[in-house]
């Protein structure tokens, strides 16, 4: 664990950019993270409104361009340390990480998870030493493994891996926050509504998250212990999810409906939701 002492508060900025990203930035006093900055635009002018903070590091989860490309010139402009996945290739030179590992940044102890699925080498931050406005609130970086109420699509892995790195993610303490790095949400919310029409949890996270949108406010960060609740991905061992995907799928003659061929349908069945 690190030796260092966290601030009383941190400060957590989703920066919207490109068409639906954000770019976390995340200040521990006068220094500052940043999380898959696909542009570094929008950083940059971050840093120009707050003329005392420091870039001192860039967070990467996965090598799609929307993740990293403005890295290489963040780097160039700040001099940040980059830190990033060791089985993907990264645009510049990095700390290279594996699940279990844990890094020292800001003067906190952040582990990294091993996320496979959306792409082969995808990892995860996760943080238990942050706090907002006073209270202990865990932060975990999920880049495009876990969304609120969705999970990424399976480029590069397996419907087990996205699977098994999900549980991964939902073993995380409920009190969690949730940073994907897209605005989905609201796109998830009605396939879920599709999937699980009847959960009242949910019907009262899409109230909520449609009226964040109305005034342009992001959905997120997210919570765990409302993901459990609303998210048909970490809840595809459910019998109203799995119901759901059977009904769907009528002409599948699966021998056995196991968990990772329900959960391989779901996301099948997101997919080609419209």
């Amino acid at each position: 664990m690190s030796s260092h002492l966290p601030a009383p508060s941190q400060i957590l900025t989703p920066l919207p950019a490109l068409t639906d990203n954000y770019f976390w930035v995340l200040q521990n006093g006068n220094q500052a993270l940043v999380v898959d900055p696909g542009a570094a635009e929008p950083v940059l002018d971050f840093l120009a409104q707050h003329p005392a903070l420091r870039l001192s590091a860039v967070l990467v989860t996965h090598h799609h361009a929307d993740h990293v490309g403005g890295v290489a010139e963040l780097v160039a402009r700040t001099g940040a340390q980059v830190y990033g996945p060791a089985l993907e290739k990264m645009p510049v030179p990095c700390v290279a990480l594996r699940g279990d590992q844990s890094i020292d940044v800001l003067g906190l102890d952040f582990k990294v998870i091993d996320v496979p699925g959306h792409t082969a080498g995808h990892i995860a931050y996760f943080c238990d030493q942050t706090q907002f406005n006073g209270a202990s609130s865990p932060l975990l970086f999920c880049g495009d493994t876990l969304f609120s109420a969705g999970c990424g699509r399976l480029f590069e892995g397996t419907p087990a891996q996205m699977r098994a790195s999900l549980d991964r993610l939902a073993s995380l303490p409920l009190n969690t926050r949730v940073c994907p790095a897209h605005e989905y949400t609201l796109s998830n919310l009605r396939f879920a509504l599709a999937v699980e029409p009847d959960n009242a949890a949910l019907q009262r996270y899409t109230q909520v998250c449609e009226g964040l949108r109305q005034q342009s406010l992001p959905t997120l960060p997210s919570h765990l212990a409302q993901e459990l609740a609303v998210n048909p991905f970490l809840r595809s061992r459910e019998n109203s999810v799995i119901q759901a995907v059977q009904q769907h799928y009528p002409g599948v003659t699966l021998t056995d409906w196991n968990e990772t061929n329900v959960f391989a349908y779901l996301r099948q069945w997101k997919n080609d939701f419209k």
